[in-house]
């Protein structure tokens, strides 16, 4: 699998053998937290596209997802994201169940119904031995 960082706001997930490589259309760019949550939900989506598609005897040649974000204030935040499919070899009559599966991605339907976050400062290893 191949991530490219198309844009600060947007990457693109090729999929295919070999190891997973994180490219940039340009050296001035990092790979940020937010292409990383991208990276999350493109990886899913590929997954269970995947999956769906050895099961029902598609040709996933080609498959690719993008996915673009976009940030709202109060507080700074992402505040949409598209996800597009390309799947050339994708035949018509089953685009619908195809969109039903991507739908199903545990990344999307999480970010849907978020989690209780819970976070921890701890004061590091030498206070949690002398707890003992």
């Amino acid at each position: 699998m191949k991530i490219t960082l198309l844009s600060d706001d947007r990457i693109r997930l090729d999929g295919g053998a070999g190891p997973m490589s994180i490219e940039a259309e340009s050296a001035q760019m990092s790979y940020s937290p937010f292409h990383m949550l991208a990276s999350g939900l493109a990886t899913c989506t590929l997954s269970v596209l995947h999956a769906w598609a050895a099961n029902a005897k598609l040709p996933s040649d080609g498959l690719a997802i993008e996915v673009g974000w976009d940030f709202v204030e109060d507080p700074h935040r992402v505040g949409s994201m598209t996800v597009d499919v390309e799947w050339p070899g994708l035949p018509e009559n089953r685009r619908a169940a195809a969109q039903r599966v991507a739908d199903l991605c545990t990344v999307k339907v999480t970010m849907k119904h978020p989690p209780e976050f819970v976070t921890q400062v701890n004061a590091g290893a030498a206070s949690t031995a002398g707890a003992a």
